[in-house]
C-alpha cells in the first residue's frame, strides 16, 4: 500500500514540483496540499498522512510551528522539512522536533526521493 502523503508550500511552484516528483511512483499518493501551516495542521487531522513534505517559511504559521501542533497531535507522522535556506539554528530546531530530515530547496525529484526514503527508513 503506498504511503499516504500532504504536501505543504505556500509556493504553488513547489507544491507542482513535489506532486509531479510523486505522481511517477507507486511507493506514495499525494493525498492533500496545503500553502500555510494554519492549513497543514487542519488537514493533517483529517486527513492523516504517513508523511509530509513541509516547507519552513510561510505565512500564518511557519513549518516549526505547524510540526509541532502535528507532532503533538500525531507522533506517528514523518516529516520532510523544505527550506530554501540552509538555516543551521532552524535544523537543529527541527532535530529538537524529532524531525530529522530536511532538503534544500531548489531539489531535483531524484533528491526528493531519495529524501522520502531516508524519512521513512528512520
Amino acid at each position: 500500500m503506498s504511503k499516504k502523503v500532504l504536501v505543504v508550500d505556500d509556493s504553488p511552484l513547489v507544491r507542482n514540483l513535489v506532486k509531479k516528483a510523486l505522481a511517477g511512483n507507486s511507493e506514495f499518493s499525494v493525498v492533500g496540499e496545503a500553502s500555510n501551516g494554519k492549513e497543514a495542521v487542519e488537514m493533517a487531522q483529517k486527513l492523516e498522512p504517513d508523511i509530509i513534505t513541509l516547507d519552513v517559511t510561510m505565512p500564518v504559521m511557519d513549518g516549526l510551528e505547524a510540526a509541532r501542533e502535528i507532532l503533538k497531535r500525531n507522533s506517528r507522522v514523518k516529516i520532510l522539512l523544505l527550506s530554501a535556506m540552509g538555516d543551521d539554528s532552524l535544523i537543529s530546531q527541527a532535530q529538537s522536533l524529532g524531525i530529522k530530515h530536511s532538503l534544500q530547496k531548489p531539489f531535483k525529484a531524484e533528491q526528493l526521493l531519495e529524501a522520502l526514503g531516508k524519512v521513512l527508513g528512520a
